[in-house]
């Protein structure tokens, strides 16, 4: 791996650390924390760092908690102790110090609401996102040009360099998109046995293991899709409570995300049923079996890989310099659909992803559709893996990934 390369959502860390006593920052095992909250020196200055994947340490937290809160703190891994957070909160309600307690988790602790409960009110909760095409060129020194577009939709400059097929394999988990891409495959095994044999593991208990594993496979191959539960579980051959619980512990522990539909329009026969993302393109790809992604192929998941690494970054870059904004898709049932639709504010910005290089007009009729029903919408973009941004007049765009993702 290289030296480290800043985070885009550091700066934003260190504002709540200067407003709120508790700062955790969340994500999917590798995408960086620990690099993160010990290596940018804005962060880490002044704090003492601790792991409780070290087991000293989370024998301390639950025999004498205190004895770990009384300096200016950095925890990892805090959801191996839930007992610590409870001192957390006394320490914060009799001594209320502003950014006294950064802590970091694999799991969503907002969405264990044993968690959520106890810090209430006293938290700043933040998501690392794996790397974004920018983080990995370390290209991070200016406005990403999908905030400038939100805010005055223009055609960017120059040409794009397309997304390369080895940047969506690879994906954006350090390890990964920062080390050699023939030990991919090798890394992705033991990070899969790690994840299942270990973190969701001490999230719930999993009654049937290999039944949990076609499940997670058989979401990598339906990532970028609206993946009813029923049809999970009928497939994985689990009931449907079995398959509900185990996809909200992928969520929970950051494996996947659920897209939610945008229901702002006139349109009566709107999906309601959330859109299945992996989190990584590259951990997607490595799931489903894909090694290749050549154009000839015509592989059915070519297009859903680079949707998904389309949803990384779009997810990271909204997190870092936008996190007021609400991420989410739009269909029709039979008939159009749009990959992403950004609400900021009033303004409504809809994406279609297209991996290819070239794009016809069938190609924009989602978003033409989607412009009509949505008197919001202010730009439509679509999303294609060429080189030349092309205003298409009205409110649509032909703008390349590789300027969307800049």
């Amino acid at each position: 791996m290289t030296d480290y390369l800043p985070r885009e959502i550091a700066p934003r860390l260190l504002r709540a650390l200067h407003q709120l006593p508790v700062v955790v920052l969340s994500g999917l095992r590798q995408t960086g924390k620990s690099t993160l909250l010990q290596r940018d020196q804005s962060i880490a200055s002044g704090r003492v760092y601790r792991t409780l994947d070290d087991f000293p340490t989370q024998s301390a937290a639950r025999e004498n908690p205190e004895s770990l809160l009384e300096e200016a703190v950095i925890l990892e891994e805090v959801q191996r102790c839930p007992e610590l957070l409870l001192a957390i909160k006394k320490s914060v309600d009799t001594h209320r110090i502003a950014g006294h307690f950064m802590l970091s988790s694999s799991a969503n602790l907002a969405l264990l609401s044993r968690v959520s409960e106890t810090l209430a009110g006293r938290t700043a909760y933040f998501t690392l996102h794996p790397m974004t095409r920018r983080e990995i060129h370390a290209q991070t020194d200016k406005t990403p040009f999908l905030m400038e577009f939100i805010r005055t939709p223009a055609l960017p400059e120059g040409t794009a360099q397309p997304v390369t097929e080895r940047e969506v394999l690879m994906g954006g988990l350090p390890p990964v998109c920062l080390g050699p891409a023939e030990g991919a495959a090798e890394w992705f095994r033991g990070y899969v046995q790690t994840y299942v044999e270990r973190d969701v593991r001490q999230l719930s208990q999993i009654t049937d293991l290999v039944g949990f594993r076609t499940l997670t496979q058989l979401a990598a191959l339906r990532t970028g899709q609206v993946a009813g539960v029923s049809a999970l579980a009928r497939d994985a051959k689990l009931n449907t409570a079995t398959a509900g619980r185990y996809l909200d512990l992928l969520e929970a522990s950051f494996l996947i995300r659920r897209l939610p539909p945008f229901l702002k329009n006139r349109s009566s026969r709107l999906i309601k049923s959330p859109k299945l993302y992996f989190t990584d393109s590259g951990l997607a790809a490595y799931l489903a079996g894909v090694d290749r992604l050549d154009p000839g192929n015509d592989d059915i998941l070519r297009g859903s890989l680079y949707e998904t690494y389309a949803a990384q970054n779009i997810s990271g870059l909204l997190e870092a310099h936008l996190p007021e904004a609400q991420l989410s898709f739009w269909h029709e049932q039979g008939r159009h659909e749009v990959d992403f639709v950004i609400e900021s504010g009033r303004k409504v910005i809809a994406i279609e992803v297209k991996a290819a290089t070239r794009w016809g007009q069938g190609d924009l009729s989602g978003l033409s559709a989607f412009i009509q029903r949505t008197p919001a919408c202010a730009a439509a973009v679509l999303a294609y893996n060429g080189r030349e941004a092309v205003r298409l007049g009205g409110k649509l765009f032909a703008i390349p990934l590789g300027h969307l993702l800049a």
